[in-house]
């Protein structure tokens, strides 16, 4: 049975979450499996949470694609090279599919494993692996790498997805004892055609602090900021959280009451941890992407069909009651 193992699957921050499962399973599944995660190093966080992670390999595309050629860049990626050259792996897993993590797969030695033609979010990366594996596009996508993971370690997919990251709920049952309860909000995107309107918005903050819940703002840019400090003028039960690393933010997520937000990472980050989540999903489908996690989620709207305040006031209520 392999056991010294690479996953693949550099961004973006919802779809490394969207991986932990599959790494859950695996550890359970393969005896002695040494796994590594090769990642984009913005995201590197994420995978050093999970338990069974043996080490994270970073690789930094999105910030040497703006510069490529440069000497800075050619010496990181040959660094990256000789460090994966450098190891002998069982088996070499791309979980992302795409023409820029094969070019990363083929650096590394060991039997390479990924998606089919038909299964392949871009096919022709299929044609680049040593075993490839069918399945089917229509799923969601923590179901998809779960059975993907399965396919190539030859187990069957069993229970509901585990993300591995008990520590953070372990760590916030503590935090819940001396913190005023608080809601979590993601009000602000980085394209408008993703906004929900602000008196909707609105409408969910009272909501909110009749159940005498708080509320922090999560925002990743100067404009997020701005947007989001608008929104909560006023507002004394309410604070815009500054821009903080990975694991903090899981915290702060960890300790909610509830979370709700546009279609993000942070969101589908929220359910993982085990939180009641409501994602409002405006410019994307929740089809294959829906949030995925132990506690209440609502994967509300779709491309082009925004939900109604009603819904997502009744999510809410629901959300709270559960």
């Amino acid at each position: 049975m392999p056991a010294n193992i690479l996953i693949v699957r550099t961004s973006s921050l919802g779809d490394v979450v969207h991986i932990l499962p599959a790494i859950t399973d695996i550890a359970r599944n393969v005896a002695g499996a040494r796994i590594d995660w090769l990642v984009e190093d913005a995201f590197a966080e994420i995978p050093a949470w999970h338990p069974s992670i043996h080490e994270v390999i970073a690789v930094a595309h999105r910030r040497w694609r703006r510069a490529w050629w440069s000497k800075a860049v050619r010496s990181e990626r040959k660094a990256l090279a000789r460090t994966l050259a450098a190891r002998d792996y069982d088996v070499v897993l791309d979980m992302q599919a795409l023409m820029k993590s094969v070019w990363l797969v083929r650096m590394a030695r060991g039997e390479r494993h990924g998606l089919d033609w038909k299964s392949a979010r871009e096919p022709l990366a299929s044609l680049f692996y040593d075993v490839r594996h069918r399945v089917e596009f229509w799923q969601p996508a923590v179901t998809r790498q779960r059975l993907l993971a399965a396919s190539t370690f030859g187990y069957e997919v069993q229970g509901p997805p585990d993300y591995g990251l008990e520590a953070f709920e372990q760590e916030a049952r503590v935090q819940r004892t001396h913190e005023h309860p608080y809601a979590v909000i993601m009000p602000s995107a980085s394209r408008d055609d993703k906004l929900w309107p602000d008196d909707d918005w609105r409408a969910v903050f009272d909501l909110l602090a009749t159940h005498g819940l708080r509320l922090r703002l999560l925002a990743g840019s100067p404009a997020e900021t701005e947007r989001a400090q608008q929104l909560v003028a006023l507002r004394p039960d309410a604070e815009v959280l500054p821009r903080m690393q990975l694991s903090d933010v899981a915290r702060s997520l960890a300790g909610a009451t509830l979370m709700v937000g546009l279609d993000s990472g942070l969101t589908h980050l929220s359910a993982a941890l085990g939180r009641p989540t409501i994602g409002i999903y405006k410019a994307s489908t929740p089809v294959r992407t829906p949030l995925v996690g132990a506690a209440f989620t609502a994967s509300l709207g779709d491309r082009g069909q925004p939900p109604s305040r009603a819904l997502v006031l009744e999510a809410v209520t629901q959300a709270l009651a559960s």
